[in-house]
């Protein structure tokens, strides 16, 4: 199965034209109000609608309410929704889609089989820890460390680039998500990093290619 891509911090509906218009799978849209990348109700709604269904949307979350998640979920018709703070397990259950469940680890923490079995959600997210930020930090981890475990139901995280999204890509995760890492601004994508991050992607899968800056 090819590795999925999503695109996490999508704030402009341009920006969401050009990942779709890329070939992006996934839509990341941020309603954690203190981060730089987070939408209002009604941009996303922009958002949503010049996308048209051409990409699946991921509500992204961070010790948000019930209630403020499913009001999102029933207006913007989330496909996904991903819990990237502190939530127990019952926060992240009990909802009609599926759920993404992120673990921030420190770039020198080993990660387990283990680690991955004990996220109660369909898929977790490697994503690096950060003391004050929740996501979209462009800090790396070693991605070799990842190379013996099953990445099936993971999506990858965390420093990704057009420079080493072939690395991601060559583990076999479920997918490979970026933020930072095709922005010009936080919040704001460059859309020649988007193009060439998607490419360097989908060439990997396809065998060996030039790959872009």
């Amino acid at each position: 199965m090819a590795v999925k891509i999503k695109v996490c911090g999508i704030t402009t509906p341009g920006d969401a034209e050009r990942a779709a218009e890329f070939g992006v799978d996934f839509v990341g849209l941020n309603f954690y109000p203190p981060s730089p990348r987070c939408v209002a109700l009604d941009a996303a709604l922009e958002i949503v609608r010049a996308l048209a269904g051409r990409a699946r949307l991921v509500g992204v979350f961070v010790n948000a309410e019930r209630a403020y998640v499913y009001e999102r979920l029933s207006a913007l018709r989330l496909d996904l929704l991903q819990f990237h703070g502190d939530e127990n397990d019952d926060a992240v259950a009990g909802w009609p889609v599926p759920v993404i469940r992120a673990l921030r680890l420190r770039p020198e923490a080993p990660l387990e089989a283990t680690d991955i079995a004990k996220i109660r959600a369909d898929f977790a997210l490697i994503d690096t820890f950060h003391p004050r930020l929740f996501g979209g930090t462009g800090q790396a981890r070693s991605l070799a460390a990842l190379r013996a475990l099953d990445l099936s139901r993971v999506f990858v995280s965390g420093g990704l680039t057009p420079g080493n999204v072939a690395e991601a890509v060559a583990l076999k995760p479920y997918a490979v998500d970026v933020a930072s890492g095709v922005e010009a601004a936080p919040g704001v994508k460059d859309h020649n990093l988007l193009r060439s991050f998607i490419e360097n992607a989908r060439s990997t899968e396809d065998g060996p290619g030039r790959l872009r800056a």
